[in-house]
């Protein structure tokens, strides 16, 4: 009796059972904590970039390291090239 028992249990156990949906239980668990985020006074910008993954701040804070290292750049690329003008008109005169 017992061995039949088992027999039924390891037999289901491996047949493909297709009458099974998938749930998204990610979404229904966390969806309470995200309404709760957004109602609690979050802001408009901080929700919206908690929707998105915040992939979208890293890609922004990069793109501002980016353009203030350009821009630095530039300033004293402008400042080295007036001090060596600078250098040769004084070596010209002299």
């Amino acid at each position: 009796m017992y061995i039949t028992q088992l027999l039924f249990i390891v037999s289901n156990m491996f047949q493909d059972s297709t009458d099974v949906t998938p749930v998204d239980t990610l979404s229904q668990v966390y969806s309470d904590k995200w309404i709760t985020a957004v109602n609690q006074g979050e802001g408009l910008f901080a929700s919206f970039m908690s929707s998105n993954n915040l992939i979208f701040v890293v890609l922004g804070v990069t793109l501002i390291i980016w353009t203030v290292l350009i821009v630095y750049l530039t300033r004293v690329d402008k400042r080295v090239t007036m001090l060596e003008n600078k250098l040769n008109n004084l070596s010209n005169e002299a």
